[in-house]
């Protein structure tokens, strides 16, 4: 439902010209979220603003690469100058490994493509926009995550090592980000058709697919505050009953749940 009740607040989405990223956009547009809009196509971004225009959202699309680090930090200016301090940051932008094939039948350039863009890419972002977060001692962070990034995946390898790496990079800055008063959260949308899933073979005979509508509630959900109590946390929107972990947030943190670790392979295990 819609509520108008992000209203004053500014969002910064990356990939935000297609696919969930445009989705997102328009989602928070709709409940009254000003939208930062950063992507590689000035065609795609400008149909995105029109779009979170029409739902009554100021905007501004800035196109940039986010591996460069001194694009992604123009963008972040262009925006806190057009909107305001940065509220919401949406690490969407991802590529995926062009072909199922083992590492050693891998693009060497392709594959380091998708691990500048899915993990450098994040941290060019947060790199920028954190700092007036933490002055401000307010902010929520969301990294698009995924499935790969909990288990292995011989046919992926670029793309399951990002998303792991990104979920483990979540995890470090978890306890410096609570003291400053920021949420960070990882969420996966699980298998939703995009341009990018569609082209993965693994998906080819795919007849039901996830909900970008329904991730797109769960993201303005998160900028809310409905997740907070799982900071620094996985949540799979696909699957997850998110009612439950979010009943269970304290029981969850307590346990150290929903996060990269090394299982013991006994009791009294060193590294347990």
């Amino acid at each position: 439902m819609r509520t108008g009740s992000l209203t004053g607040q500014v969002a910064l989405i990356t990939g935000a010209g297609r696919g969930i990223g445009r989705e997102i956009a328009i989602g928070l547009a709709a409940e009254g979220m000003a939208v930062g809009l950063v992507g590689r196509t000035h065609g795609t971004l400008t149909d995105t603003l029109k779009e979170c225009a029409r739902r009554g959202s100021r905007g501004v699309a800035v196109t940039a690469d986010v591996t460069r680090a001194g694009a992604v930090r123009e963008a972040v200016r262009v925006v806190e100058r057009d909107l305001g301090p940065i509220d919401l940051l949406i690490n969407n932008a991802g590529l995926v490994d062009r072909a199922e094939v083992p590492l050693w039948e891998t693009d060497a350039n392709q594959w380091w493509q998708v691990i500048e863009t899915n993990l450098r890419g994040p941290y060019n972002l947060l790199r920028c926009v954190l700092p007036g977060m933490v002055s401000r001692r307010r902010g929520r962070v969301v990294n698009l995550n995924s499935g790969f990034a909990l288990r292995p995946d011989g046919h992926y390898t670029a793309y399951a090592t990002s998303k792991g790496a990104l979920l483990q990079l979540s995890d470090n800055m978890a306890d410096s980000l609570a003291r400053h008063g920021i949420v960070i959260l990882d969420i996966s949308p699980g298998a939703v058709e995009t341009d990018m899933t569609a082209a993965m073979p693994m998906f080819k005979d795919t007849q039901t697919w996830g909900s970008i509508p329904y991730m797109v509630a769960v993201t303005v959900d998160a900028a809310r505050g409905r997740f907070d109590g799982l900071h620094g946390r996985f949540i799979h929107a696909g699957r997850d009953d998110l009612e439950e972990l979010v009943n269970r947030a304290a029981e969850i943190r307590a346990a150290d749940a929903r996060t990269l670790r090394m299982r013991p392979y006994k009791a009294d295990d060193p590294m347990g």
